[in-house]
């Protein structure tokens, strides 16, 4: 029997095999990544500080398997949290995998701006109104609408079978205080005979050149089809500003992430689809990244 397992086997021989892999694979940090990795395996409590000064512990069976599978991931090239399984986004922890896309910081930003423009956050208005996510993914923008929000019902849409799969899996794990419905069916379409009041939507928004000059860890891990929109990069934003309109109840408004470089062609495309009200808001590293328009409370633009 080797000295290792003569002895018990600890979190800090869990790592040091995980650094020896992760350097092997060239990662840059790979002491750094190996923390992190178990940080996030282990649970949502621990964070990659504890992990050092809770080295010398056992490490618990079922964490270390979960370790050694999400570490041997990142050393063929996964993404961090295809390979770990989760994603954090806001203040909530999603169950993640290559059906969808991974949330991005730049998104929590969005779902900021649909709460402050719909007054949600006001605990005096009420549970009021029905939203609806379009290209839901794994869920997160709903299921922060629903868990953050005082709305009576969320709307989570998608159109790839697979990704609404994942979708219901975290409505299940959240568990949010109001009911969040998952619909397949491409942008609009599931929403027809009901109205809104508001209509979110983080769309493909990118063109078959940018997605293929994307870094390799984007480009073949996440999905195409949730990244990339036509020749010009807008064909689904140009169908949610043409027919969100009609589904709006009076005062209600569409909020879509778009791509920096073109915030100013979606500026330009929601006026010429008659919204009025329209203006491009910055994400947190100060880029524009967001389109809100709205309707008025009499119900036009």
């Amino acid at each position: 029997m080797s000295e290792r397992m003569a002895r018990r086997y600890a979190i800090a021989d869990a790592l040091g095999e995980a650094v020896e892999r992760l350097a092997g694979a060239g990662l840059p940090d790979p002491r750094r990544e190996a923390r992190t990795l178990w940080a996030a395996v282990a649970g949502a409590q621990v964070k990659p500080g504890d992990v050092w000064l809770r080295r010398d512990r056992a490490a618990p069976a079922d964490v270390a398997r979960r370790f050694r599978r999400a570490v041997e991931r990142r050393a063929n090239g996964m993404p961090f949290g295809y390979a770990v399984g989760r994603a954090d986004f806001r203040s909530l922890e999603l169950n993640l995998d290559p059906r969808v896309l991974i949330p991005r910081p730049e998104t929590e930003g969005l779902v900021e701006l649909v709460l402050r423009e719909t007054g949600m956050r006001d605990a005096g208005c009420g549970m009021r109104g029905v939203v609806a996510d379009i290209g839901t993914g794994c869920g997160c923008i709903a299921l922060s609408l629903a868990v953050e929000g005082r709305f009576e019902r969320v709307i989570a849409v998608e159109r790839s079978a697979d990704a609404a799969a994942l979708a219901r899996e975290n409505v299940a794990l959240v568990q949010p205080p109001v009911p969040v419905e998952v619909r397949e069916g491409d942008l609009l379409a599931p929403l027809a005979g009901e109205r809104y009041r508001a209509i979110v939507s983080n769309p493909p928004y990118l063109t078959a050149a940018e997605h293929a000059a994307l870094d390799p860890a984007v480009r073949l891990f996440e999905p195409r089809e949730a990244l990339v929109s036509g020749a010009d990069g807008l064909t689904a934003t140009r169908a949610l500003l043409a027919g969100a309109r009609a589904l709006l109840e009076p005062g209600g408004c569409v909020a879509l992430e778009l791509d920096d470089r073109r915030a100013d062609a979606v500026r330009a495309l929601a006026l010429r689809h008659g919204w009025s009200r329209v203006a491009v808001h910055d994400d947190l590293f100060g880029r524009p990244r967001f389109l809100l328009a709205g309707l008025d409370e009499e119900g036009g633009t």
